[in-house]
């Protein structure tokens, strides 16, 4: 995979299989936190359910803003596990390097699992009921099987009541899908870009 460097000097890679970027080009550590992190209002003791992990990013973001948290990551592309390694970005990154590694991360203050295998297949395995889900596969058009009304649906029976969604996409289609299957859903930040991103709240 080629690696691209963004705007925030953070970098992120080039899928050759869905010729897409990783993250935005504006920045792909800001993009974690801006739409991700501060938009769902991530906060101890949250339970944390991270849809296509890739780079680490969105759970790295979480674990530099807050502690004791549960967070599950999907993910189903083995090199771009092996490609994260190759980062230098601070001390708790190295927690993701350890977890793309390894599956698994424990210490008194995160708790992180990684499931390999189609998003839309492990999630259906899932038992925990979580507080926040991270939205991010590639686009629709590349991605189109993360994006249904069937997967939302085994998100949102997944959810807590009250919990929380964010996605960077805010295309029609994807908006109905996520309504139809009961969210409540709102403009996210638009960062650096013209659209906004979407949150979607499972209504107490």
């Amino acid at each position: 995979m080629k690696l691209m460097k963004t705007k925030d000097d953070s970098y992120t890679f080039f899928n050759e299989k869905y010729q897409e970027a990783y993250h935005s080009l504006t920045g792909a550590i800001e993009e974690a936190k801006k739409k991700y992190i501060e938009p769902l209002e991530v906060k101890e003791g949250d339970v944390i359910l991270d849809i296509c992990f890739g780079l680490g990013y969105n759970t790295f973001a979480a674990v530099e803003h807050t502690k004791n948290i549960k967070v599950i990551g999907l993910e189903i592309d083995e090199e771009i596990l092996k490609d994260l390694q190759e980062l230098q970005i601070n001390e708790k990154y190295e927690i993701i390097k350890q977890l793309a590694k390894e599956k698994r991360y424990k210490d008194k203050d995160y708790d992180l699992t990684l499931i390999m295998g189609p998003a839309q297949e492990t999630i259906k395995t899932l038992q925990e009921q979580f507080d926040i889900v991270f939205l991010d596969p590639f686009s629709p058009r590349k991605n189109p099987e993360l994006w249904t009304k069937e997967f939302f649906q085994d998100i949102f029976q997944r959810m807590k009541p009250g919990a929380k969604l964010a996605t960077y996409s805010c295309a029609r289609a994807i908006r109905e899908n996520l309504r139809a299957v009961g969210f409540i859903v709102k403009d996210g930040p638009s960062v650096k870009r013209r659209g906004p991103s979407t949150n979607a709240l499972k209504s107490l």
